[in-house]
């Protein structure tokens, strides 16, 4: 009888044994949605090394593709990183958690001059943590253009469609560069602006080669095309991987953008996520980012063991006269949403 009882203890043991270890498996997994290529390799190793929480990353193109899916609830993802004017639109539409800033022992790493700009997307910095900023701009071989180039005109130059030219397959950024060249608001919601923004980038467009992001980066290091709109961030690796390609903030000014760490409502492993904010912006991890990306790091801490090269470098860390003359994008509101596909649409053709 007591072998009888004792077995059925066994038994009931290892059923919760089983059952418990299945519950702590299911939380030490964290689902990452982030853009394609945005991230060392390393930094996720060495976190599920620290942690024994595994990263399982799905990517995306474009923040609307991303916003798409998350605002459908088609997806179970428990930290996501975006931009700026995304964070605050998923904010209007109540999609994101506060994160509780609290659990963050590396916070007072984060620049403060950053996070006063990021506010205006997220007041009270409540919604989101800066992984990244920087700027738009245009990568050229300067094999195939010799005379270098300076301005977004560039893009409009017929002696550069033999060689090729991209542009950015998204609507924000490609409307920007005819924006800034109109003298019109990066946020305007005007549809009279936005007819002028189409006129000037059908005037362009036969001379376009593709619209492209992260692939643009391999056309141009490959010479498939002689010059593209580019993020700044893909400079420093551009320029490794081939010495003839230069990159400018065109004169005219640009946009400025954050990317940033958010928790989406119905995140089922907050802890995990805050754990990883935490993880990417101690001193050490913002610097691992830097060198992996090149982008600006928003980490005053991190910015400290920063080659002065690097910071000395205005394609990567822009002077104020040339931030000066850029802005950020923002929210405008369904409608405007709306202006926007209508005119990308006709702009496209698809």
């Amino acid at each position: 009888m007591k072998r009888f009882i004792a077995l059925i203890l066994v038994l009931v043991l290892g059923v919760s044994a089983l059952l418990s270890g299945c519950g702590k498996k299911g939380d030490s997994v964290l689902k990452l949605y982030n853009y394609g290529d945005y991230m060392d390799p390393a930094l996720l190793k060495a976190f599920e090394k620290e942690t024994g929480i595994t990263v399982k990353q799905d990517t995306f193109d474009t923040n609307e593709e991303m916003y798409e899916i998350i605002a459908a609830g088609q997806s179970q993802y428990d930290l996501i990183i975006c931009g700026d004017y995304t964070i605050e639109k998923m904010i209007a539409k109540e999609l994101l958690q506060p994160i509780d800033q609290s659990k963050l022992k590396n916070y007072g790493n984060l620049d403060a001059e950053s996070m006063a700009k990021l506010a205006q997307a997220d007041p009270g910095n409540r919604y989101s943590i800066p992984y990244t900023w920087g700027t738009l701009g245009i990568m050229y071989n300067t094999k195939m253009i010799p005379e270098g180039v300076s301005s977004w005109k560039d893009l409009w130059n017929p002696k550069y469609q033999e060689g090729g030219i991209l542009m950015q397959n998204s609507v924000r950024d490609t409307f920007m560069v005819a924006e800034v060249l109109l003298g019109i608001d990066m946020n305007t919601v005007s549809e009279e602006d936005l007819k002028k923004v189409v006129e000037l980038l059908m005037e362009q467009k036969p001379l376009v080669q593709g619209w492209q992001n992260d692939e643009a980066r391999d056309s141009i290091i490959e010479e498939n095309a002689a010059i593209s709109m580019m993020y700044s961030g893909e400079y420093l690796y551009c320029l490794g991987e081939n010495e003839d390609l230069a990159f400018c903030i065109p004169e005219e000014g640009s946009n400025v953008w954050f990317d940033c760490f958010v928790i989406p409502k119905g995140s089922q492993n907050v802890s995990a996520a805050e754990q990883f904010i935490d993880f990417m912006i101690r001193a050490e991890n913002a610097l691992a980012t830097f060198d992996y990306l090149g982008y600006p790091i928003p980490n005053t801490a991190a910015l400290e063991m920063i080659d002065k090269e690097y910071l000395e470098d205005e394609n990567i860390f822009p002077p104020q006269e040339v931030l000066d003359k850029c802005d950020v994008f923002h929210y405008l509101g369904p409608e405007a949403d709306e202006l926007l596909n209508k005119y990308w649409k006709m702009y496209r053709g698809n």
